[in-house]
């Protein structure tokens, strides 16, 4: 009887140890059948892969060198995948060096089959030749094939995008001055919706990345990437240390010239089918080196971008749906200039060490005026102050400005009054007053410049020119001394401006512009040296 018990128990035994072996064995057989099996599909399902995505693609190729597939965990890796442009085919626009596309396991919870994507270390290369070519093409963007050939690598709708140390390099005329991003780091999650359905964003994101070396720059934000006609995103930006003069080769098309400049800036915004907001909390600009610089050449285009502008700027001003708001916005240590190159005698205006604010900018009129305050030195010495307040155009340009400077080093000058009234000084100073309004397409203020102490004709600076340049210089000089304010020893003249706006659509800055232009070329040259001519003929 006992034996008979032990021998059942023995055989029970066995019978488990078989079991185990064959439950534990057919799995570990399986695998290593998938494991095998996986490294025969690699190639068929690599060329497949190319030929399917090349055929959906309009304009652009690819080349897939290596694939392998895992049928263990139903996951592909892509590795060495290029996109190029037709068109101008180096530098390839894309380079992925790995791409793995796996189930999205966890979502499977849900009762949703998705995908998640991994891209190590993608490079992104992009010149102005390509974007121009893409500008050009009558093929829209929708119609590119996109989608479709994302759909070829992985058959499952993306729900979780993760992007590792991506670098995006942009070349514009100077392949020298590269514009950098580095360290690029994204990461989205619930792209397709599958939890959260309620919310307004159901999906987050967030990215970091290198700016130019020694900048830095983030946006944490949600989004809804299944809005219709076009997803909608609310996102929180911060940018620190961005060297700005990197854009200088990009912006030096708009006739503007950077050097220098250290850029901070903070805010958040939103872009949706019923919601386009942007709100800044601060942009400060640091040490920068501004110049506009006007030329023959390119007064066509400078005029055709001014209305352009202007009339952006009309269509914003007070549009429903719309709101774009700045707390603060701060320009400090800077120096900002206008160079006429189309003048006979080319010359220079600047501000040097120009702190500027501006306060609760806005395109929206409710939300009250915008006030503005600047200090700086006129052409490097002269003290200067001005202030402004600035409404959202409704009928047109809604503001007030005020401007004092004093006591200017006239000397400085020169270049300014050799192409204006083809004379120079060899000491003097000048100061200057103003008030502007602009309200219901009508200006009204003054202009009030004073030249005190002018000495024009100098015997050894002028004795290399002309005998009728040096009389006509001391007759110039002349006359000034005795028109000079016999207590104050100072040439005084005031200039009354009214008038009304020539085009409605004119934009607030060009009114500024506008004003200064004709402050120094229509009212203070042109009535100073009116004053010594009538002096001189009396």
């Amino acid at each position: 009887m006992a034996e008979s018990i032990e021998d059942k128990s023995w055989t029970k035994k066995l019978s488990d140890s078989r079991a185990f072996r064959w439950g534990v064995g057919i799995p570990v057989a399986l695998a290593l059948v998938l494991y095998t099996a996986s490294f025969f599909l690699d190639e068929p399902l690599r060329s497949s892969m190319e030929k399917k995505m090349n055929r959906d693609l309009k304009g652009y190729s690819v080349q897939l060198p290596k694939l392998h597939v895992q049928l263990i965990g139903l996951s592909l890796t892509l590795k060495g995948l290029t996109v190029l442009q037709q068109a101008h085919p180096n530098p390839p626009i894309v380079y992925f060096p790995v791409l793995k596309a796996s189930i999205h396991w966890r979502e499977i919870l849900s009762g949703r089959l998705v995908a998640e994507f991994r891209l190590d270390q993608p490079k992104i290369n992009i010149n102005l030749q390509q974007l121009r070519s893409e500008a050009v093409s009558k093929v829209s963007l929708k119609e590119r094939g996109w989608q479709q050939a994302v759909e070829d690598i992985y058959p499952l709708k993306i729900n979780t995008l993760k992007i590792n140390d991506a670098n995006i390099t942009y070349i514009d005329q100077d392949p020298k001055r590269p514009l950098v991003l580095s360290h690029l780091n994204l990461q989205a999650t619930n792209i397709r919706n599958v939890r959260l359905r309620d919310q307004v964003y159901p999906s987050s994101f967030h990215l970091d990345t290198a700016i130019f070396d020694t900048g830095h720059g983030s946006i944490d934000g949600d989004a809804n990437f299944l809005a219709e006609p076009y997803p909608g995103i609310k996102g929180r930006l911060k940018l620190e240390k961005v060297p700005i003069d990197y854009f200088n080769t990009v912006i030096a098309r708009s006739n503007l010239s950077i050097h220098g400049g250290m850029l901070r800036a903070s805010g958040d915004a939103e872009y949706a089918p019923n919601v386009k907001s942007a709100h800044l909390e601060y942009l400060t600009i640091q040490g920068m080196k501004l110049d506009y610089i006007h030329s023959q050449r390119t007064a066509g285009a400078e005029k055709k971008r001014a209305a352009i502008v202007g009339k952006t700027a009309k269509e914003l001003s007070n549009k429903p749906g719309i709101l774009i708001r700045a707390d603060q916005l701060s320009l400090t240590g800077c120096t900002l200039g206008m160079v006429n190159e189309a003048a006979s005698k080319p010359y220079r205006i600047f501000l040097t060490d120009t702190d500027f604010h501006m306060s609760n900018f806005s395109n929206q009129f409710s939300q009250g005026p915008a006030q503005a305050r600047l200090k700086a030195k006129f052409m490097g010495s002269g003290i200067t102050t001005a202030s402004g307040n600035f409404r959202p155009q409704q009928g047109g340009p809604d503001l007030d400005l005020y401007v004092k400077i004093e006591d200017t080093q006239l000397t400085a000058m020169n270049d300014l009054l050799r192409a204006y009234g083809n004379f120079d000084v060899s000491a003097g100073a000048f100061s200057l007053i103003s008030e502007l309004h602009v309200k219901n397409n009508a200006i009204s203020g003054y202009i009030k410049p004073f030249f005190k102490d002018i000495k024009v004709y100098d015997r050894r600076k002028d004795k290399e020119r002309g005998i009728f340049h040096q009389m006509y210089e001391m007759l110039i000089g002349g006359v000034a001394k005795l028109l000079e304010n016999r207590t104050r020893h100072e040439v005084a003249t005031k200039a009354d401006i009214t008038g009304s706006v020539d085009k409605p659509e004119t934009s607030t800055w060009q009114i500024v512009v506008e004003l200064i232009k004709n402050a120094f070329f229509k009212a203070i040259l042109p009535s100073f040296e009116k004053e010594v001519i009538g002096a001189g003929k009396r």
